[in-house]
């Protein structure tokens, strides 16, 4: 069989997904008349609904009598270790890069991980057709870090293309060339990418990549046949990264991918990516083998969480008015099953254990996944993000550094610096970047960067434009403020009332509106002040027998500021929770009673 495998990569909102859809369509895998939604390969609600992509996935196309597998991956950088498990199964990859933006931090995570693996990558210059765009200046830039990562004269010496996605063309030459269709990428990955090594005498060898859950099925694993044939049926042992044996069994469902749809088949051969069923204890980065084999392949290893949260149990007065899944048990069920398939994401037990360290790549990869389960019935009381800290050789404290790329109006700049160097960032690089726009690039901690987002939103007016990526680990840079502003703490349990809030509102900004539930101990708004306010927004007006000509003024209140999980877990402080719940999202003190919450202050104060 004439195969290719590879894999598409690019920085968040590059253009990765759309590409796949015009490569569907043009190719004939799909039918021209046929109804396909846009993006097709996004098919997780949350990935619909955001417009990025979370989980990588398998598709295929033929052209002119070969078989492209095509592994479409996640731009973010939190999701950063599903494309490094990914690469390992492909022959080559294609680098997508905007014509305007240019090369992204995420471009060059991904790009440094595939040069790594000695791959040779496919450029294509994105989206040309954009007013900004300055596609030569990009492939310039392109070229520049290549070489700064230290590729070799193979790679150096790589193809490039320029395209429009959305409107399903590629051209090398923008001048000369038609812009009709993409068939000079079809060509140019079958010329360019290397057929995978086929060993067919060999016993059967497979390394898994990525873990799902199927209803009828169970636990279905993809990934590529490294040696031998699979055949359905055929018995299987499971070793893991030692070379232990987790099980023996059949491979009940073979599922080789034809477009869209896993077809089933009786047989694959190596080089192939295929799904395979009948096993329940088999997990990512574990080998299944044909029985005579014992050494299991090598997986590699994926860089370590930065970020945790500890996830547990909701004991607010309003517990279980929503959700179903409410125990400490379903909860870590539930979490375990998730690091399993999602090998970025590290789970243990807490010293108390009534909850669990949830670790990760940084505050989206860990939002998704409460996104998920609040869908799925559970609730949950979130704390703080923390980071977490190593120690060197030495014994010096050690914490995450991250790559900080923002692109702002140059009105913006200043603020934007001043703000970064209070979080002990370190400006690394400023240069224009076309438009009227600076590009701006920090070294800073992560723990400083934590609920920075929406601010920075708010000094650049919703136009700039910020992009993280782990960096590495470094030296403490000591104490960072935190947020300046106390909050507003309810004092009884009941509705707020539209008399209540409306004397509220020289407090501070408030985060209910009337008629919202609330109990004692749950923060209904933001203090202007630092220091923390007692209020109580369900007081009603009290009832006298005489009339004033002021008795019925109107009480006009302002919309309060829209809680999103995102902006919840980035917004609360250490002795602060997020509520999550499957119809609401909360904010609350960790101690609901007042007294309490003194007392651990001054414990605190004393430390």
């Amino acid at each position: 069989m004439d195969l290719r495998n590879i894999a598409i990569i690019a920085h968040v909102d590059h253009g990765k997904t759309t590409l796949v859809d015009a490569m569907l369509k043009q190719s004939g895998t799909v039918r021209a008349n046929a109804r396909m939604q846009e993006r097709a390969m996004d098919s997780n609600d949350l990935e619909r609904e955001r417009g990025i992509t979370i989980l990588a996935k398998c598709t295929s196309v033929d052209w002119k009598g070969v078989k492209v597998n095509i592994v479409d991956t996640p731009g973010h950088a939190d999701f950063g270790g599903e494309v490094e498990r990914i690469l390992s199964m492909v022959d080559g990859v294609v680098l997508l890069v905007d014509a305007a933006e240019g090369p992204l931090p995420q471009t060059k995570f991904v790009l440094s991980k595939a040069l790594g693996l000695g791959l040779r990558p496919i450029v294509i210059v994105n989206k040309i057709d954009r007013g900004d765009a300055r596609p030569d200046d990009v492939h310039t830039e392109i070229f520049d870090m290549f070489s700064a990562l230290g590729a070799n004269d193979d790679q150096l010496d790589f193809p490039t293309l320029f395209a429009v996605g959305r409107d399903g063309w590629a051209v090398r030459d923008m001048e000369k060339d038609e812009r009709k269709d993409l068939a000079p990428l079809f060509d140019l990955i079958i010329a360019h990418v290397p057929s995978p090594k086929h060993d067919l005498d060999a016993p059967f060898t497979m390394l898994a990549t990525t873990l799902e859950y199927d209803s009828y099925l169970g636990r279905i694993l993809t990934g590529r046949i490294e040696t031998g044939v699979a055949r359905m049926n055929m018995p299987i042992k499971v070793l893991d990264r030692e070379g232990k044996v987790l099980e023996t069994g059949r491979a009940t469902k073979l599922l080789s991918f034809r477009g869209l749809e896993r077809v089933p088949v009786e047989s694959a051969e190596a080089g192939d990516i295929i799904a395979l069923a009948g096993l329940e204890l088999a997990n990512v980065a574990d080998t299944f083998c044909a029985p005579e084999v014992t050494t299991p392949i090598k997986a590699r290893p994926i860089d370590p969480p930065t970020l945790a949260m500890t996830f547990s149990v909701n004991d607010s007065p309003f517990a279980g008015q929503d959700g179903d899944k409410l125990t400490t048990r379903m909860i870590g069920g539930r979490l375990m099953r998730e690091a399993q398939g999602n090998v970025a994401i590290k789970v243990s037990e807490s010293d108390d254990k009534d909850s669990y360290e949830v670790a990760g790549r940084g505050e989206l990869q860990l939002g998704v996944l409460i996104e998920q389960m609040r869908r799925e019935g559970f609730e949950l009381s979130i704390s703080r993000p923390r980071v977490l800290f190593q120690t060197d050789e030495s014994g010096k404290k050690l914490e995450p550094i991250e790559e900080v790329v923002v692109d702002v109006d140059e009105q913006y700049s200043g603020i934007v610096v001043e703000k970064m160097s209070k979080r002990k960032a370190e400006m690394q690089e400023l240069k224009p970047a076309g438009g009227g726009k600076v590009r701006l690039t920090f070294l800073a901690p992560s723990r400083g960067m934590i609920g920075y987002h929406g601010e920075f939103l708010t000094d650049t007016r919703g136009t700039g434009v910020m992009n993280r990526l782990f960096h590495s680990y470094a030296p403490f840079k000591g104490s960072i403020a935190s947020r300046r502003e106390g909050v507003l703490i309810a004092t009884e349990t009941g509705e707020a009332n539209q008399y209540g809030l409306f004397n509220l509102i020289d407090r501070g900004e408030q985060f209910v509106a009337p008629q919202t539930k609330i109990y004692a101990g749950m923060i209904v708004g933001e203090h202007t002040r630092d220091n923390d306010l007692e209020v109580n927004p369900t007081k009603a007006k009290a009832l006298t027998n005489f009339r004033t000509v002021m008795k019925d003024d109107k009480q006009f209140l302002p919309p309060p500021r829209a809680i999103t999980l995102e902006a919840a877990i980035a917004y609360i402080q250490d002795d602060e929770l997020v509520e999550v719940t499957p119809k609401a999202i909360r904010l609350r003190k960790r101690w609901l009673d007042p007294n309490m919450r003194k007392r651990m202050s001054k414990a605190t104060a004393a430390e």
